[in-house]
């Protein structure tokens, strides 16, 4: 018991002060960055609930749910924890608020075309940035579609793993990759429009499901944010963004 209090206290210190004052509190996985950037004011502007979101990978948040860190939604990026949150008790049902893609984007434009098998084997490409194949549902994404395509034993020792794709992202846009499996959304993001990219249309489409945790600090905004997300607005902005 010892033991677990101290955890859920460690938990509670990593979350600002600003945060826990807020009317909601969001986990968000973090492909959904720049798009939650873009419908949180709108929220704040039609509600006047107060925002704030932790952007992590899906697994990294699963587990802090479970430690009984004070969300109020986690938007996910993948089915299987919601699922799991809701199967055990945790979790009111699960809804799919977007589908997304993966991308091989690279800062160099020398690097993209038609086929992003060819870049990735390049021999001048050393190194290419993933998620974390077990935590972030991207990176297990893109690992099956070099596995499908029968690359994935020749490219892993290029591999340089990022916590999220986020940070997958982040490792090919600073140059501390040639090239990055990352997510569609990425690409229309004011670093992204410098590079250039390549579907990778063997990656299985990434299901994002949402829930609102049965244990919700703020229930009322949680129910009209899950409203707010079927809005046309928002809908317009997924779209934006690359997801469907």
């Amino acid at each position: 018991m010892k033991r677990i209090v101290s955890l859920v206290l460690a938990i509670c210190l990593l979350i600002p002060n600003a945060a826990l004052a807020a009317d909601l509190f969001l986990a968000q996985a973090a492909n959904f960055t720049p798009v939650l950037k873009e419908i949180i004011p709108l929220f704040e502007k039609a509600t006047g609930f107060q925002v704030d979101a932790t952007y992590a990978s899906t697994g990294k948040l699963y587990g802090q749910i479970v430690n009984n860190a004070p969300y109020d939604i986690l938007l996910a990026a993948d089915e299987k924890r919601p699922d799991k949150l809701y199967a055990d008790g945790l979790a009111e049902k699960p809804f799919v608020y977007a589908k997304g893609q993966v991308v091989l984007w690279s800062a160099n434009k020398d690097f993209c075309g038609d086929d992003w098998k060819a870049t990735v084997q390049n021999a001048a490409v050393k190194r290419v940035s993933i998620a974390n194949t077990e935590t972030a549902p991207y990176g297990t994404s893109s690992m099956k579609a070099m596995q499908a395509v029968g690359v994935w034993d020749t490219v892993q020792p290029k591999l340089v793993f990022g916590q999220s794709i986020s940070q997958a992202f982040q490792f090919a846009s600073t140059g501390a990759a040639d090239a990055g499996f990352c997510a569609y959304s990425s690409v229309f993001t004011e670093e992204g429009k410098k590079g250039c990219f390549t579907v990778v249309d063997e990656a299985p489409p990434v299901v994002q499901a949402a829930c609102i945790l049965k244990s919700a600090p703020h229930p009322e905004a949680a129910k009209k944010f899950v409203e707010f997300l079927n809005t046309p607005e928002v809908q317009a902005l997924k779209l934006k963004y690359g997801y469907k």
